[in-house]
């Protein structure tokens, strides 16, 4: 079975083949949601602040340091969050796309990621929204 490592949490989980990155870190007590605005706290992000793992709001992104070819492969919903600049209306988005805020390559959504093989996990990766990359 496959191993995810947590590395914000120094946390080992041990996961079926295929399984649902999210639903594994909740069941383990590894909270993904940890939304865009630090200040709102975790039971707002939590409870109020994301869309309960449809896709749609970003806040359970993370940071996938290594393994990411034991990942599916990236949905729509990551690649529209993730590497378009307009929102194409295919998909409801709240919240502005994070194209440009650095690691487009290995970030991914925890609810649209499933595991297939040992990966290492950094949970709410930092979000610089006023760093060179965000305004080009």
């Amino acid at each position: 079975m496959p191993i995810v490592k947590f590395v914000k949490e120094k946390k080992e989980i041990e996961v079926p083949e295929g399984a649902n990155l999210r639903t594994e870190a909740l069941k383990a007590g590894i909270p993904t949601n940890q939304g865009f605005i630090n200040g709102i706290g975790r039971w707002a992000n939590e409870n109020f602040a994301n869309c309960h793992g449809f896709g749609l709001c970003g806040t359970c992104r993370v940071l996938i340091t290594k393994g990411m070819e034991n990942t599916n492969k990236q949905t729509l919903r990551e690649y529209l969050k993730f590497k378009t600049v307009v929102p194409t209306g295919l998909v409801p988005d709240p919240l502005p796309p994070l194209a440009y805020v650095g690691h487009e390559d290995t970030m991914r959504l925890a609810c649209c990621t499933t595991v297939h093989g040992d990966i290492e996990v950094e949970t709410g990766p930092e979000v610089n929204l006023f760093g060179e990359n965000f305004f080009s």
